[in-house]
C-alpha cells in the first residue's frame, strides 16, 4: 500500500509517497516563506500563486525520490482543510484530476488530524530523520500545536477520537507570532522568540494564565499581558502604539519578556496535559503541529509528564505531505470512504 500525500494548506507546497502508513519513502516540501518575510506574514495570494508554479514539479520529485511510477501509487490524499482557500484550492483541484487521470482512489484528509499521524512514522532510509521505534498506542493522548490550533485529543483507535479541549481565541503559534512582531523579532516569530528567549530570564517577569475550562485555551490575555508590560518596561501608558517597543526595548528586556511569555504559555500545555494523563490515563502520549519543535515545549513535557511524550522528528513538526500520505495510507488500510473526485471541496475552517 504506497499512497501520494499532497500539502497545501498555508505557504508550503509539499508531496511525499508514504508505505504502509509507516515506512516513508519520500518527503519533499517547496516553501514560500521567504516571500512572505517582507509582509511580516502569509500573504494568501502569493502562497497561492507560488503552490500553482511548483506543485507538479514538487509532485514528480516525491514520486522519482520514492522510485515510483504511478502504477506503483495505490491512492492519492490531499488536505482539504483546514487552511488557506486559495492554497486549499491548488493541491484539492491538482489531487482531483491526477486521482481521475491515473484512475486512483481518492482521501480527503484533515490537516490537523494528519498532523497526529506524523508519529505514526517508524522507518525511512532517508538521511536525515530520526524516527520513533514503534507506533503509539491506543489510547493515545495528542497535544497539537500550532499557528492555527491549540488542541487536546484523544484517540481510542484509529479514526475513533474526541476534542477534549481547544483554544477559545489565539492558537499558541499565533501567540508567538504576534508577540514576535511585538517584539521586533523577525518572521516567523516561533523560533525568532524561542532564539531569544535563551539570553533571557524565565522568571523575570510573573504573566497570567487564562481561567478556562478543564481542557480549554485561551492565550489572547496572554498576549495582551505582554503588550502592557513591554509598554510599561519603557515607561509608557497603555495607549502607546506597539509599533514604536521594538526601538525602546533593550535587547535584555526582549529577552527576558520572550522567555517569560514562553514559559508562562508552555506551562499552560503542559498544565493541561497533566490533567488529562490523570483522568484519561492514556497508553501514550504524542505531540503534533508546528509548535511541537519547540525544545522548551520537548523539555517541559518530557520533565513535566507522568508518560513518555512521543516527538516527530523535527521535519515532520511543520507543514509536509508525509503526514497527509500517512493518515491516507491509514485511511485506505481501515476502508474509510474515499472522496468523489470530481466533487471534492475545500473546507478552510474545518477542526477535528
Amino acid at each position: 500500500m504506497r499512497i501520494l500525500g499532497i500539502e497545501t494548506s498555508c505557504d508550503e507546497t509539499a508531496a511525499a509517497v508514504v508505505e504502509e502508513g509507516s515506512r516513508l519513502l519520500s518527503n519533499v516540501v517547496a516553501s514560500s516563506m521567504d516571500l512572505h518575510i517582507p509582509y511580516g506574514g502569509v500573504v494568501p495570494e502569493i502562497a497561492a500563486r507560488s503552490h500553482i508554479e511548483v506543485i507538479l514539479p514538487v509532485i514528480q520529485q516525491a514520486l522519482d525520490e520514492a522510485d515510483c511510477v504511478w502504477d506503483d501509487i495505490d491512492g492519492i490524499a490531499v488536505t482539504y482543510g483546514a487552511g488557506l482557500g486559495g492554497s486549499l484550492l491548488i493541491g484539492v483541484l491538482t489531487a482531483r484530476t491526477l486521482a481521475i487521470a491515473h484512475d486512483k482512489p481518492l482521501y480527503a484528509i484533515n490537516h490537523v488530524e494528519a498532523h497526529v499521524y506524523a508519529n505514526f512514522l517508524t522507518n525511512t532510509s532517508l538521511p536525515g530523520y530520526s524516527l520513533r521505534k514503534s507506533s503509539p498506542e491506543f489510547p493515545m493522548l495528542a497535544i497539537i500545536v500550532s499557528g492555527g490550533h491549540s488542541q487536546l485529543v484523544l484517540f481510542q483507535n484509529h479514526f475513533d477520537y474526541v476534542l477534549l479541549g481547544q483554544t477559545h481565541d489565539d492558537a499558541i503559534g499565533e501567540a508567538f507570532d504576534k508577540v514576535a512582531k511585538m517584539l521586533g523579532l523577525p518572521y516567523p516569530g516561533g523560533p525568532s522568540v524561542s532564539k531569544a528567549a535563551l539570553d533571557g530570564n524565565p522568571l523575570a517577569f510573573k504573566l497570567p494564565k487564562a481561567k478556562m475550562d478543564k481542557y480549554d485555551f485561551s492565550f489572547s490575555g496572554l498576549k495582551t499581558a505582554v503588550l502592557r508590560l513591554a509598554q510599561s518596561e519603557i515607561g509608557e501608558r497603555h495607549d502607546f502604539p506597539s509599533t514604536g517597543l521594538p526601538e525602546r526595548l533593550s535587547e535584555a528586556q526582549k529577552a527576558n519578556i520572550a522567555a517569560s511569555f514562553q514559559r508562562t504559555a508552555i506551562e499552560t500545555i503542559v498544565d493541561k496535559a497533566k490533567l488529562a494523563i490523570q483522568e484519561y490515563d492514556p497508553r501514550s502520549v504524542v505531540i503534533a503541529g508546528g509548535v511541537a519543535a519547540n525544545q522548551e515545549l520537548r523539555r517541559q513535557l518530557s520533565q513535566g509528564l507522568s508518560l513518555p511524550v512521543d516527538f516527530p522528528d523535527i521535519k515532520l513538526c511543520t507543514d509536509n505531505g508525509a503526514m497527509i500520505a500517512t493518515l491516507g495510507c491509514f485511511k485506505a488500510i481501515h476502508n474509510q470512504p474515499t472522496a468523489d473526485p470530481y466533487t471534492l471541496d475545500i473546507a478552510p475552517s474545518l477542526t477535528m
